[in-house]
């Protein structure tokens, strides 16, 4: 016999129906939250792809006389385009995190509601969410609308992540510059970039823990 659990679809996932963002329990992401993870997903992007010493060929000449200009890549523009192109695609790989009310909400991997209920339905239960069981893993609302808001302020900003890159990145990070010095102008708007994941501090004090058993012992 088969355990049919009806959840509250708010508390899992929402779908855009048109109603009032209020009445369907979506919280969007902000400029500090959209901010935040478009700066982190360039910079990855970027360490990505420079670790290349190869040099390149950059300029052109009509009568192929000149030469060329060479340069590294990973200091050309070429790198920053190739950088910038289809990075808030990335945007698509976070989940939301309901359990967590802080912009750590938006985190890659699943959540722990979604893990459990995946356990459940591993284990033969039967799970009903008001929606599709090939939805589930389907980036939600607030994560789609994340992509949006960082396409426009990669389009907003451009000029000012590209100083950033030329000038400024041996200096200061993508997020003090681009967020912090620019976006977001009032401080109380920049909570949310000194909130961190808390699994490195659960996992040391874990590992502290069980250290201090053997001692006992």
């Amino acid at each position: 016999m088969l355990l049919v659990i009806l959840l509250d679809q708010q508390s899992c996932q929402v779908l855009a129906t048109g109603s009032a963002e209020e009445e369907q329990g979506v919280r969007y992401a902000n400029r500090c939250e959209a901010c935040k993870i478009l700066a982190a997903e360039l910079e990855d992007r970027l360490s990505e792809t420079g670790k290349s010493h190869d040099v390149i060929e950059i300029g052109y000449s009509v009568d192929d006389v000149r030469p060329k200009k060479r340069t590294e890549y990973r200091r050309s523009e070429l790198r920053l385009l190739e950088s910038l192109e289809n990075v808030c695609e990335r945007v698509l790989a976070y989940n939301l995190h309901k359990e967590r009310s802080d912009s750590t909400r938006f985190a890659k991997g699943m959540s722990q509601t979604f893990q459990t209920l995946h356990g459940l339905v591993d284990k033969g239960v039967k799970v009903d969410l008001g929606i599709p069981y090939e939805l589930w893993d389907k980036p939600p609302v607030e994560v789609t609308q994340m992509k949006t808001q960082c396409e426009n302020m990669l389009e907003e900003y451009e000029d000012t992540i590209s100083d950033w890159y030329f000038q400024l990145q041996e200096n200061k990070s993508l997020q003090q510059h681009l967020c912090e010095d620019n976006v977001l102008k009032i401080e109380a708007e920049r909570q949310c970039l000194q909130e961190k994941l808390p699994a490195l501090a659960s996992k040391k004090t874990k590992n502290q823990k069980s250290k201090g058993d053997k001692e006992e012992l």
